[in-house]
């Protein structure tokens, strides 16, 4: 005796070895013995053998039509053995109820189980909508199967190409665009990536990279809604009673900068009162956005703003930056901090911070008076050039002091840090010659120019915002108002700069605490620590009552966490496409050799270019060995390039490279995270390779 019985949901048969009342022993094909109990026994059967049995009434079952079935099944629940004698005839044999039972399993869509060989028909309503839903998805996989088709003959499908980077990217697993690549790229054997460069769905190395950062951190786009701005006016409290400083002030920015947050002043140089006053001024957009409310939504939502060579992504709406931008020509609403310096010793001996509208006489540029305002014309009154251009004669003595001071205070620092500060890296800039300021598209001629890091007016420029941010961070802890703060703990390898709300000291600059306060109108952090400084100036004592943030304040660690996350992405994407302008560079001058600094394992750095890559033939060489280099393949889309020593050639002193080698990171290649490269759908031929 045989038996066809059901276990864990699954059909199955053997011999019956015996029996009690409720269970039995049954011996598989296979002749494993198993305990079933009785109510699990579905169907009795003499002959044939069980796997007979069952292939029999599996051929069998692919003839029962289902819609017909389905008609002959009662309303009510029904066993299919009932359905078999009334589907095939009333003496419907064992092989005709199993053919029918197997039917029945495999068809859910038209009879649901109801118990063990027990089912209920579907509702006339219901089976349509699943007849639809399969008849649906087999056009789906028909349509899935052609576009692999097409993925695979080198042509990319249009609604491929239209959910490109968020299938590269995001994907949606379920969706068959994706699963489109995901066929064809098991069809072909070729990554994802590859196989839709190769169909040309990529328009271009350039918008492969603008894209996939869009669709990571401005999924909805770059663009701002329409809000109204708040404008400084006699209509607004907060400027109508703003006193107008008695300064002459200028700032010193890059001539793109458009976002112009600082400026300084300078008053009794020459009067013998034996004291001079530094005016540190920042644009104070804090007066008119409010925490919570439309603007400040928007500029929590970006954190900073996104810079990229010739172009930038600004934190907040273009008609905000110019109404609070320090432009020269406007008295503009600012938050000032003056310093009295002791004029014999440059010593700080007071300071007080001011709301203020303030006099902006000048917008000094670097890039176009690094060449004049040097060392030297700074340091000798008798020292000119021809021709300097205006302001430069009436603000030369000013320019002098402030250098002067800012040696004074780097000296001081440097004390504390315990080591100099290096400059010897220089800055680069980039130029896109074409673009001037619009959407770059990635064709544009690069011009790549160096400006060393250190220079006096920057120098200038950075000794003042660290003496207003350190300031003012002092000032918040001391009147118990919270604030967000930069800070680490010491120089040794691998401690990093920390943010959090304590006024912790900043060892690597060398100051008691720091809180980012002087780019309010470009960093998101800066603006909220304006509103505590605001609340300061106007309450003093009981500005931890008034502040918008208060002690202990989770937003505050909201802040921290959601800022770090961004600044870390935008600062990751503007040295990614630093990398692919200056691969371009290499490509647009046909620069196939270079003169590079070994600085790390296999690792270089070009002399001339803001380039960091692998060198073979560098590994058994020492730290600061300078080589000739030939470069291999530039690829623009994981922005990669290697090179191979040539020769040796002389050796950088150590201590002229840059105390940031020791924990320098190669800026690229950059990852691609395409996602359908899942080992579970993809052979392993198509998974990407890590980044060196």
């Amino acid at each position: 005796m045989y038996a066809l019985f059901e276990e864990a949901g699954k059909l199955m048969a053997g011999r019956v070895l015996s029996e009690a009342e409720a269970s039995a022993q049954v011996e598989l094909d296979s002749g494993k013995r198993v305990k079933v109990k009785t109510s699990n026994m579905l169907l009795r059967f003499e002959k044939p053998v069980p796997a007979e049995f069952i292939a029999a009434a599996q051929a069998a079952s692919q003839d029962i039509e289902l819609e017909l079935a389905w008609e002959f099944a009662p309303d009510e629940e029904f066993g299919f053995a009932e359905l078999a004698r009334d589907y095939f005839s009333v003496h419907a044999p064992a092989s005709e109820q199993a053919a029918m039972l197997l039917r029945l399993f495999e068809s859910p869509h038209y009879f649901r189980r109801a118990g063990k060989g027990r089912f209920r028909k579907a509702s006339a309503d219901v089976l349509a909508q699943a007849l639809a839903a399969i008849e649906k998805k087999k056009a789906q996989a028909l349509q899935i199967s052609q576009w692999a088709l097409e993925l695979g003959a080198g042509t990319c499908p249009e609604p491929i190409k239209d959910q490109l980077y968020k299938i590269l990217f995001k994907p949606d697993k379920n969706a068959p665009e994706y699963k489109a690549v995901v066929e064809a790229s098991r069809n072909t054997q070729k990554a994802p990536l590859a196989l839709l460069q190769q169909s040309s769905a990529i328009a271009s190395p350039y918008q492969f990279h603008w894209k996939r950062f869009l669709l990571e951190n401005f999924p909805k786009g770059a663009g701002f809604p329409s809000i109204t701005t708040p404008l400084p006016g006699a209509d607004f409290a907060d400027f109508a009673d703003l006193p107008l400083a008695e300064v002459q002030a200028f700032s010193i920015d890059d001539s793109a900068t458009t976002e112009i947050d600082d400026a300084l002043s300078v008053q009794g140089l020459g009067s013998g009162s034996g004291t001079v006053t530094l005016g540190i001024h920042i644009a104070a957009p804090g007066l008119a956005l409010h925490p919570g409310d439309a603007l400040d939504q928007l500029a929590r939502a970006r954190l900073s703003t996104v810079y990229m060579p010739g172009y930038k992504i600004t934190m907040l709406p273009d008609a905000l930056v110019q109404a609070y931008t320090l432009q020269a020509g406007v008295n503009c609403p600012a938050l000032s901090l003056y310093v009295t310096l002791d004029a014999a010793t440059l010593e700080v001996t007071a300071s007080v911070s001011r709301l203020e509208r303030v006099p902006i006489v000048h917008n000094l540029r670097h890039d176009q008076l690094d060449a004049i305002v040097t060392e030297a014309w700074l340091q000798d009154p008798g020292f000119t050039h021809e021709n300097e251009p205006q302001p430069l004669p009436e603000l030369r003595d000013k320019l002098s002091f402030l250098y002067k001071l800012a040696l004074k205070l780097k000296a001081g620092r440097e004390q504390v840090r315990g080591k100099p500060e290096n400059f010897n890296r220089p800055d680069y800039n980039f130029k896109l010659l074409e673009n001037q300021g619009a959407e770059p598209q990635g064709t544009e001629t690069v011009r790549i120019s160096v400006r060393q890091r250190g220079a006096p007016l920057d120098l200038i420029v950075a000794e003042a915002m660290i003496l207003a941010n350190s300031t003012w961070g002092g000032w918040l802890a001391e009147l118990g108002v919270p604030g967000i703060y930069r800070s680490q703990a010491s120089l040794a390898p691998g401690i990093k700069v920390r943010m959090s709300t304590k006024a912790l000291p900043h060892a690597g600059i060398g100051v008691k605490s720091y809180a980012w306060s002087s780019s309010p109108l470009r960093r998101y952090v800066d603006l909220v620590n304006q509103w505590q400084i605001i609340a300061c100036v106007k309450h003093g004592k009981a500005a931890a009552l008034a502040a918008p943030f208060k002690p202990r304040d989770a937003n505050l660690l909201a802040i921290i966490s959601s800022f770090d996350e961004a600044y870390g992405a935008y600062n990751s994407y503007q040295s990614a496409m630093e990398r692919f302008w200056t691969l371009q560079y290499l490509e647009q001058n046909g620069i196939t050799e270079l003169d590079a600094t070994v600085f790390k394992e296999s690792l270089a750095r070009a002399d001339t270019l803001p380039l960091v890559f692998p060198v073979m033939g560098a590994q058994n060489l020492p730290r600061a060995a300078r080589v000739r280099v030939k470069l291999g393949a530039v690829d623009l889309i994981t922005l990669d390039v290697h090179g191979t020593v040539l020769e040796r050639l002389d050796t950088v002193a150590q201590d002229t490279l840059d105390v940031d080698d020791e924990q320098d990171e190669v800026a690229g290649p950059i990852a691609i995270a395409v996602d359908v490269n899942d080992m579970n759908e993809l052979p392993e031929a198509t998974s990407e390779p890590p980044i060196p």
